[in-house]
Parts: structure tokens; C-alpha cells; sequence
């Protein structure tokens, strides 16, 4: 039996996820500018009028890029919290796990997540998302001394970016492992 794209089983969910997938490849192959409807649509094997009945138009196919990638670090984040002792700084301990294994990897969603720097619509959606996170451990991990942290944190990925993976002069495992401590002082 021949199948064409009229009479074949429709699987929206799995058509979806493949777009996502190729957005955030060409993202990582080829920066934010990769990210064209006509490259999404030819990755995923689907038409443009199917990557428009999943997302309305490029931006619309961004944000949910954006938001899987934050899916992703949201089921990291309760992932690495559920196998921690809890307590004080429960939440940076994971975040800074979380961020050194995101430099460990391919830095997935690299240039989607560096575009946050230069678009405040991306920005104010990462702090929405964290400040949410921070209320919802508030009791663990509102110390300042724990924010310092998580910014070192963020700071440790920056800069592998910029610099094309090298660490710098201090291992990633020694500086996670003084950040995590950091985390235990009162």
C-alpha cells in the first residue's frame, strides 16, 4: 500500500518533537540564524504548511524550543534534587550539577540559550522561569551566599562557551566540587 502524507496515520506529537529536534539542531550546527522554516520544515520531513499547523510562525517555533529546553533542565533540576540530602542549598547543589553536566554534553540548545544575552523577550523568560524555581525552595536556598553561587555557576558555562570548551585553569570536577561545598557552609 503506497502512503502519502493524506492518508497516513497523523502522529502530532511525534511530528512536533521533530521539529523541535531539528530546530535545535540547526541551532547548534548553525546559530540562531539556522532556525528557518524552510530548513526546520526540510530536517523534520515535513512541509512548511506542517511546521505552521504545530507553530504559528518561526518565533512561536523559538519559544517552544526554548521552553523544552527549560522542560529538560526542570526534570535535570528534580532528577538531581530527588538523589540529594535536602536541606540547605538543595536546589544550587543541583543547579550547579545540572550546568557542569550541561558543559560535560554538547551544550544542547547552545545558541538558544547564548541568544539570551541579546533578546530581552528569551531573558525575560529564563528569569521568570528561575525566579519561580527560587521562590519554590525559598526555605532551602534563599541565603545570598548560595546566589553567588549559582551565578559562579553560570559563569563556569559562559565561559566554556566563549571559549570553546576549555575550563580554564582550574578542572571542571575541582571547581564543581568547591562550588557544591560552598553550598554546606552556614
Amino acid at each position: 500500500m503506497n502512503t502519502t502524507a493524506y492518508n497516513r496515520p497523523k502522529q502530532p506529537e511525534q511530528v512536533r518533537r521533530a521539529l523541535l529536534d531539528a530546530a535545535v539542531a540547526l541551532a547548534e550546527e548553525q546559530g540562531l540564524g539556522g532556525i528557518t522554516v524552510q530548513a526546520v520544515a526540510d530536517r523534520a520531513g515535513v512541509t512548511k504548511g506542517g511546521l505552521f499547523h504545530h507553530f504559528g510562525n518561526k518565533q512561536a517555533l523559538i519559544d517552544a524550543v526554548f521552553d523544552f529546553m527549560l522542560e529538560q533542565m526542570e526534570e535535570a533540576l528534580d532528577r538531581l534534587m530527588a538523589q540529594d540530602e535536602g536541606g540547605h542549598g538543595s536546589f544550587t547543589r543541583a543547579y550547579v550539577v545540572s550546568t557542569f553536566e550541561c558543559c560535560d554534553q554538547a551544550l544542547s540548545g547552545q545558541a538558544l540559550t547564548i541568544s539570551m544575552v541579546t533578546d530581552p523577550a528569551l531573558r525575560r523568560r529564563w528569569r521568570t522561569w528561575i525566579d519561580a524555581r527560587l521562590v519554590r525552595h525559598a526555605d532551602t536556598d534563599s541565603d545570598p551566599r548560595l546566589h553567588v553561587v549559582r551565578l559562579a555557576a553560570d559563569g563556569y558555562w559562559f565561559a566554556r562557551v566563549l571559549h570553546d570548551g576549555d575550563p580554564g585553569t582550574e578542572s571542571p570536577d575541582a571547581l564543581q566540587t568547591r562550588l557544591i561545598a560552598m553550598t554546606r557552609e552556614a
